[in-house]
């Protein structure tokens, strides 16, 4: 059985993860989506909202399961039988941070593989952090989350209190 990981923070899930998440589970027999907190990032959910919310988001996409973690991401995949690890790329400039990312990775454990996928060119621009800016200065975020990842960031943003209110 061929076992892949995508991993990310998923802070909201976007169109562009779930793209990436349709396309990748035809490549392997599992796909387990790892979601994480990255130190650097802000969250607006916590880890246990996001899975949550992935959990839903995927429930129709056959092989895909959700599983926190909060380790390396080289010993997650292993730890999950994983062969592979997908990551999803927008531009050069993901590019840049995913070979670095996957040179040590790869220096870690060889026995794991990493496969990008290029989001689908009319979600390229789409960037979690993105989402949560334009929806705390108010803006529709329709175009780049499903209506009910919307709905739960506008709650947020609501109960947060709107930036230039």
């Amino acid at each position: 059985m061929r076992v892949g990981v995508y991993p990310g923070t998923f802070d909201p899930v976007t169109r562009g993860h779930m793209d990436v998440i349709s396309r990748g589970a035809r490549l392997v027999d599992r796909l387990v989506i790892g979601v994480t907190t990255n130190m650097a990032k802000s969250p607006m959910f916590t880890a246990e909202e996001r899975i949550a919310t992935l959990t839903r988001e995927c429930a129709g996409i056959d092989g895909v399961s959700v599983v926190g973690f909060d380790s390396l991401l080289i010993d997650f995949a292993e730890a999950q039988g994983a062969t592979i690890v997908l990551r999803g790329v927008r531009g050069v400039t993901d590019f840049e941070y995913e070979y670095q990312l996957t040179g040590m990775n790869r220096a870690l454990n060889d026995r794991i593989e990493t496969v990008f996928l290029m989001a689908d060119v009319a979600l390229q621009p789409i960037a979690s952090r993105l989402v949560k800016e334009i929806a705390l200065y108010g803006g529709n975020i329709d175009k780049f989350v499903s209506s009910a990842v919307a709905a739960e960031v506008t709650a947020r943003v609501e109960k947060l209190g709107r930036k230039g209110h």
